[in-house]
């Protein structure tokens, strides 16, 4: 078996979190390898794009976290076989991806720059595409993002979602999740609930 080593900051949360719920629900042996924020520049400089997370499989280091994410729901069955239900869970990947991004680019801005990017990503931008996702997880049944069953799609938007709702960002609402679209709320609930991934936050905590 290839021995894996997925590094990336130390808290409950962001781009490695659904990589590593997907190979917690697996049952695949790992080194889940964490380093505290003031470590990162010396990690960066060992990664191939200054940034993580990075995954090692044996002595191969790769970057970008959706594709490590997709290779870790293959490895544990959380992936689509069928092709166009796998292109439906790259679109809602995809789509986390750009609230990601677009998240991202508030860091480093203080004062009214925040308040006023983040007022205008709260009000127009992330509203857009939560009722996209919305939608989506609709038209896909109601209860999963893609494939009628539990995927790397479920699990990024399980992460986005939770960080949108936590409180921790500054000038986001913590309930805008539950008050724009209300289903997806409940979906959060319901993914939280999952055995494997309750038990997984019973041992890591939620930082």
């Amino acid at each position: 078996m290839d021995k894996l080593k997925l590094t990336y900051f130390d808290f409950s949360g962001g781009r490695a979190e659904p990589a590593r719920l997907a190979l917690h629900i697996g049952g695949i042996p790992f080194e889940d390898n964490r380093f505290a924020p003031g470590d990162f520049p010396e990690i960066r400089r060992t990664t191939p794009l200054k940034q993580v997370p990075t995954l090692h499989i044996n002595d191969v280091q790769v970057t970008q976290s959706d594709a490590i994410t997709r290779y870790a729901g293959k490895l544990a069955g959380l992936y689509p076989e069928d092709d166009l239900q796998a292109l439906f869970c790259d679109e809602v990947m995809g789509a986390l991806e750009d609230i990601n991004t677009k998240l991202v680019a508030t860091f480093g801005m203080t004062g009214d720059m925040l308040k006023n990017a983040r007022e205008e990503l709260a009000t127009e931008t992330l509203p857009r595409y939560l009722r996209w996702l919305q939608n989506q997880l609709e038209g896909h049944g109601g209860e999963f993002c893609a494939d009628h069953r539990l995927t790397v799609a479920d699990l990024k938007a399980f992460v986005v979602l939770r960080w949108l709702g936590s409180g921790k960002l500054d000038h986001i609402p913590a309930d805008l999740v539950e008050t724009v679209t209300p289903k997806l709320a409940a979906f959060v609930d319901r993914i939280a609930g999952i055995p494997a991934i309750a038990r997984y936050y019973e041992t890591h905590g939620s930082k």
